[in-house]
C-alpha cells in the first residue's frame, strides 16, 4: 500500500465509514464514522511518502513503533493514543490493514463497540 487512494480505499471497506477534507489544504484526508463523526484515519503526504495516522491500543502502539522505524508516535497528534504509519514499503500490508481496523474499532461509538 503506497497511495492515498489505496489507504482510502481500504478505509472504505469498513461500515458506515466517509471520506472527508476538513480543511482548505487538500493534502489531509480524514475517515470518519458516519455514526459519530470521529476520525479513525489521518492520510497525508509528508517528505515524499503517504502518511497515515491511526488511533491505537497502548500495547499496540508500541508493539509496532517497536517493529517498524516507519511507525513513529503520531505527527501532529496525541503521541500517547496515535502512530504515524509512513508507507515506504517497509511495513507489512497484514499489519497496515491491522493498525486500520484497530482505529476503526477504537473509535466507533461505545454502543457499536458492544
Amino acid at each position: 500500500m503506497k497511495t492515498r487512494q489505496e489507504v482510502i480505499n481500504y478505509c472504505l471497506t469498513f461500515e458506515n465509514v466517509y471520506e472527508d477534507y476538513p480543511f482548505s489544504d487538500t493534502n489531509f484526508t480524514c475517515m470518519r464514522h458516519n455514526e459519530n463523526k470521529r476520525v479513525f484515519a489521518w492520510i497525508f503526504e509528508r517528505q515524499g511518502f503517504i502518511w497515515v495516522n491511526v488511533k491505537g491500543d497502548k500495547g499496540w502502539l508500541d508493539f509496532f513503533r517497536e517493529k517498524y522505524d516507519s511507525v513513529i508516535p503520531g505527527y501532529h497528534m496525541n503521541k500517547e493514543h496515535w502512530n504515524s504509519m509512513i508507507l515506504n514499503d517497509t511495513i507489512s500490508i497484514d499489519d497496515i490493514h491491522a493498525m486500520i481496523r484497530e482505529s476503526y474499532t477504537l473509535t466507533l461509538s461505545k454502543r457499536k463497540r458492544k
